[in-house]
């Protein structure tokens, strides 16, 4: 069994901010905080810079875009933060948003703070707590589709969010959105570049008709979901919400089986997981979209395509965090890999579009 990465460790070099401004700014604005203040950084993720606050007993979290040149539209911590400070009241897996800054004197960008909720996520192994609880792998997966299901059975109204997007025409312009990301980066991207040129360009020329629409999260996977420590049942936190929308819930289907392992896949094009991830027992990827169409309650006929995009966002991604680090604009060490994760998604992407 792989051994559980830490929530938390001491800041990475080069990421530090200014935490005398940080602190007076949370006394200011966060009720409640008494005590000395410390910060760790929770360095599992590779986008955004998150970092765990404490005032004596209280934890809250704090969520800034990346430093260097960032694509517009992303790392949107205004977007996160609307939706947070509103969607738990329908959704409670929601973290709830305690302030947001937009004054880049505090820590060089927007930012804003959370709520901090104690639990685990699962990356390459079934948590240790839950070591002896029957068919947790499958439990766990079975419990990460059903809260993409009841998240897009949410009515946007209804926790005042109906203004998060514009839902009409919404696949079309996040076709086209990724495409002109992809252009800022190809010249990065060397041999592969015609290769996932074409993918786009099918993906463009096949583009299904939207079923409905729903409040998206737009980057939902098994380790941006949270459990409590002894229960593989339910989601109680989904994490990173600064792309977070309004439009067609199978897109987040479609992300949610690009990073989902699956025995059949091909070793040279499987999707890209947490290691050890692929043997812990999760469901099959079939048997993700029959359990999400039968919790959400619509048809899923298309998802080889949504999945297909899914791939082609990631490769754009992978590209633009590795052109991040070529241009030395991170000091994180695995932007440097990233590169390499390419050419297998490119595979998968192919062979999904090949046999949809």
């Amino acid at each position: 069994m792989n051994e559980e990465p830490d929530e938390v460790a001491a800041v990475r070099p080069g990421e530090e901010l200014d935490w005398a401004a940080l602190e007076r700014y949370l006394r200011t604005h966060v009720e409640g905080l008494d005590g000395p203040f410390a910060v760790e950084q929770f360095p599992n993720g590779s986008a955004n810079l998150t970092y765990r606050v404490s005032f004596g007993d209280r934890r809250l979290v704090v969520r800034r875009p990346p430093f260097g040149e960032i694509a517009p539209g992303a790392h949107d911590m205004r977007r996160e933060y609307t939706t947070l400070a509103s969607l738990w009241q329908e959704f409670p897996r929601a973290p709830r948003a305690l302030a947001f800054c937009d004054d880049h004197d505090v820590v060089g960008s927007d930012f804003l703070v959370v709520e901090y909720r104690p639990g685990v996520v699962v990356w390459g192994s079934v948590p240790a707590t839950m070591a002896d609880v029957p068919d947790a792998a499958r439990r766990i997966g079975f419990a990460v589709v059903d809260a993409l299901a009841d998240l897009h059975r949410v009515d946007p109204a209804a926790c005042g969010l109906a203004g998060l997007g514009k839902p009409d025409g919404f696949l079309e312009r996040q076709v086209g959105g990724w495409h002109r990301r992809w252009e800022r980066v190809s010249g990065d991207a060397g041999a592969l570049a015609g290769q996932i040129d074409g993918i786009g360009a099918h993906l463009a020329d096949t583009m299904p008709e939207s079923p409905r629409n729903a409040v998206l999260h737009n980057d939902y996977k098994v380790d941006n979901c949270q459990f409590a420590p002894d229960d593989p049942d339910v989601v109680v936190s989904v994490f990173d919400w600064d792309m977070a929308t309004l439009g067609d819930p199978m897109v987040d289907l479609g992300i949610l089986l690009n990073y989902w392992p699956d025995p059949a896949d091909a070793p040279d094009a499987r999707a890209i997981t947490p290691p050890g991830l692929e043997t812990i027992g999760l469901p099959t990827r079939g048997e993700v979209v029959e359990r999400y169409a039968q919790r959400a309650g619509h048809d899923v006929g298309d998802s080889a395509w949504y999945e297909a995009f899914a791939a082609w966002k990631t490769i754009v991604v992978l590209q633009q965090l590795h052109s991040r680090w070529l241009r030395g604009e991170s000091t994180d060490p695995r932007m440097a890999q990233r590169g390499e994760l390419i050419p297998q998604l490119v595979r998968r992407a192919t062979a999904i579009l090949a046999n949809a």
